[in-house]
């Protein structure tokens, strides 16, 4: 009451009256008003806590031009908000002071362990330094792993943490003393850390990743990661938007989902080589500055090579192709670059490409050995047994593809679209013609609706690039196909090549292409030409058909697309 009444008196009111306070709902200001006319509140509840509940309170609400007095309940409203925020004060008050003791202990405890040191016992045997793979093989051996700290969770007497190295995925346990001393209660994820111990088998009943643990009976912080606000999962969180996971790709692919695409790739890649290894092709590599252009110029990457205009090549196809004379069946994995200004979840700026030209065959033993291919390839993938499983947990469900594919020419394609009214993205929609494009939608669409592998065949020579063959008995059309998957669409194209010189200059000519840098590609006709035919996969596509990603961007280790070129 004392505060009261001094408050009335500073608001020139006798001590037998209530006080008269003034709010604006406008002008007011509960922090550094007065309540008089000149420094109204903002609001009747701020009016009740300065001055208490019989307080008498003039209000002006916005548009008003006078004051009235606070309605009985308006009044009866602002009492109870001044007393629930005075209740929510002296809980934050007791929680602050709870904090406070909590923090107290917490620094007592941290500088207690500062003088906790232990040692590595030299009575146990020598630990044998391993990676986490070779872990399985060693149980009921001691061991020293490095790896960073992937799960963290602090019990009393406890601390159990799963590290991670590459290899795999360990479970430790830390106990006794040694949960006790200042690194291990300040270990936070990305850590890094040296543990020894004896690989243990879980009893029935409990799991870990590969159904062992580290019972730790010694271990050395190598790095303490960052904490607090800079934490990793405060930099990187569920809900962060694609573009600032983009930014943060280096800490993302630390990340189970992100690294085991990563390893498929990798399994992927090794599959590939290994399948071509089999079917006797060798692999080269081509420059990937090059003057010529293969998929059309309007996506080229040019810049100035020593004065010359020079481009980031499309594809190396042109150059695989020269290699048959002396090299026999080639391939290669290479990046391929396209300057699409296309903000798909199917482009990329940047890709690795694998492809692959063949000598002496013809379209249909071509076609013969592009499924031999996929098919031997992606039946290592599944048979590698890291791979193998992760591609399960990545694609649950996910069955290889069944032999033989279903061939269908694009003539038929046209006719099957429009038989089912899968209508082109014009503007009105109409029905497919011969000679269209068939977009991306649409061929999803029919492969969807068929549910199989596909070999789509014979695509107009008008569409296609100006070194594949026509069609024998139908210039209309191209040895041409592209490979669709269900749930996916294309994932690998390809054509038998123009074997012919006056056909190959012709195809110069139709797409305006001057011939003079092309010289030595035309010389393969001149100096022995041989039917010949090649292909190429995308393999950041082939690797979100595998493992079920949305976007290809999420199969590139760093992804480039338009307006990305970081980190």
């Amino acid at each position: 009451m004392e505060a009261v009444q001094a408050a009335a008196e500073k608001l020139g009111l006798s001590s037998s009256q209530n006080p008269q306070v003034h709010v604006d709902e406008s002008l007011g200001n509960d922090e550094n008003g007065t309540g008089s006319p000149e420094a109204p509140l903002k609001t009747a509840v701020a009016a009740v806590e300065k001055y208490g509940k019989d307080v008498k309170v003039l209000i002006k609400k916005t548009g008003d031009d006078d004051y009235v007095e606070l309605t009985a309940s308006a009044m009866k409203k602002a009492v109870k908000g001044a007393e629930g925020n005075a209740k929510k004060r002296a809980k934050a008050e007791e929680q602050a002071k709870v904090q406070a003791a909590a923090d107290a202990d917490a620094a007592r405890k941290l500088e207690a362990a500062k003088q906790i040191v232990i040692s590595e016992d030299k009575s146990l045997p020598e630990a044998k330094k391993i990676k986490i793979r070779e872990a399985k093989g060693l149980r009921g051996t001691r061991v020293r792993v490095s790896g960073w700290v992937h799960r963290l969770r602090q019990q009393k007497d406890l601390i159990f943490l799963v590290i991670r190295d590459g290899t795999g995925y360990l479970q430790c346990v830390i106990s006794g003393q040694a949960a006790q001393t200042y690194g291990a209660l300040t270990l936070v994820l990305e850590s890094t850390i040296t543990v020894y111990g004896v690989v243990t088998a879980l009893p029935e009943g409990k799991t870990a990743p590969d159904n062992h643990e580290l019972p730790v009976d010694f271990f050395e912080i190598v790095g303490v990661a960052a904490g607090g606000s800079e934490q990793i999962n405060a930099r990187i969180t569920a809900d962060s938007l694609p573009d600032l996971l983009y930014d943060q790709r280096h800490l993302v692919i630390r990340g189970e989902t992100a690294s085991s695409v990563l390893k498929v790739r990798a399994a992927v890649l090794k599959a590939f080589r290994a399948t071509y290894e089999e079917l006797g092709l060798m692999e080269v590599t081509p420059p990937c500055m090059v003057q010529t252009q293969v998929e059309g110029g309007s996506t080229l990457f040019e810049f100035n090579y020593y004065g010359e205009p020079a481009y980031l090549t499309q594809s190396s196809q042109l150059y695989l192709e020269t290699c048959l004379p002396s090299l026999g069946d080639v391939f290669c994995v290479q990046e391929s670059f396209r300057a699409e200004k296309a903000h798909t979840r199917r482009h990329l700026s940047e890709y690795t490409h694998v492809e692959a030209e063949l000598a002496f065959l013809n379209f249909d033993e071509f076609l013969e050995h592009l499924e031999e291919f996929l098919c031997r390839s992606i039946d290592k993938v599944l048979e590698d047994p890291v791979a193998g499983n992760l591609v399960q947990q990545l694609n649950p469900g996910f069955q290889k593809p069944s032999r033989p594919f279903m061939r269908m020419t694009y003539a038929d394609a046209i006719r099957y679209v429009n038989e089912h009214d899968i209508l082109t993205n014009d503007e009105p929609p109409r029905h497919h013609v011969f000679g269209d494009d068939i977009a991306e939608a649409a061929e999803r669409k029919m492969t969807d609706q068929i549910g199989k592998p596909i070999f789509l065949t014979h695509f107009p020579t008008a569409i296609k690039a100006f070194y594949m063959k026509r069609a024998p008995g139908d210039d209309r059309v191209t040895e041409s196909v592209d490979v669709l998957m269900p749930n996916v669409g294309e994932i690998t194209g390809g054509s038998m090549r123009i074997s012919d010189l006056d056909e190959l200059l012709a195809g110069y000519k139709r797409e305006g292409i001057d011939p003079s840098p092309y010289y030595w590609y035309t010389d393969q006709r001149k100096y022995g030409t041989c039917p010949h035919g090649g292909y190429g996969i995308g393999l950041e596509r082939f690797l979100a058909w595998l493992t079920d990603r949305f976007n290809v961007r999420d199969c590139s280790l760093y992804p480039r697309y338009t307006g990305r070129c970081r980190p």
